[in-house]
Parts: structure tokens; sequence; C-alpha cells
């Protein structure tokens, strides 16, 4: 296992860039095989915007199944759960409808 430790980036996340440049650091982690944990231990605010930029914009490089196996979440306070719970749930209805349409 290998920590990715979001308090060395800071403490407050809102925006899209960062959320974009931290989930290029996180596929390159993933991409090496070993299980990474999300570690938030000590970040006070993570907003929709960036936990979808992040996390849930994973779910386009792989299956929520493979994202579930390769990554665990570490640290979260209570409002931070709960960004990235909606961001990948709208993510991925997002990607379900998308798919029915092309059907």
């Amino acid at each position: 296992m290998v920590e990715f430790k979001f308090i060395e980036y800071g403490t407050d996340f809102g925006t899209r860039d960062m959320g974009k440049k931290l989930r290029e650091k996180l596929l390159a982690l993933i991409k090496k095989g070993e299980k990474v944990v999300l570690d938030f231990t000590g970040v006070n605010v993570v907003t929709n915007s960036f936990a979808d930029e992040c996390i849930a914009k994973l779910l386009l490089e792989m299956p929520l199944n493979d994202l579930k196996r390769c990554t665990t979440f570490h640290g979260l306070n209570p409002l931070a759960e709960r960004s990235v719970l909606v961001a990948l749930q709208r993510r991925y209805r997002f990607m379900q409808e998308t798919a029915n349409q092309t059907n």
C-alpha cells in the first residue's frame, strides 16, 4: 500500500485545476499496481468540484469496481466525505445515463 497525503498539497481544496493536478498524480500511483490510500487527515475543505475533478473523474479511466479495489479513503471529515460521495455518485450516474443514450 502507498499513501497519498493530501495535506502535503494544502488544507482546503476547492478548484478543478488543483483537482486535475492531483488526479494526474493519483493516476500515476494507481497505474503502478499498488493499493493507494487517499489520506485526507488534516484537510478541512473538499468541494464537490474538486472531488469530481480529482476523484470521480478517475471513473473515466477505470470501472468503479477497479477504483474500489485499488483505492481506499482515510481521514475524511464528514463534510469532505459527503463531497466525495456526492461527486462519485453524480459522475457514475452521468456515465450510466450517457452509456444508455448511446445504446
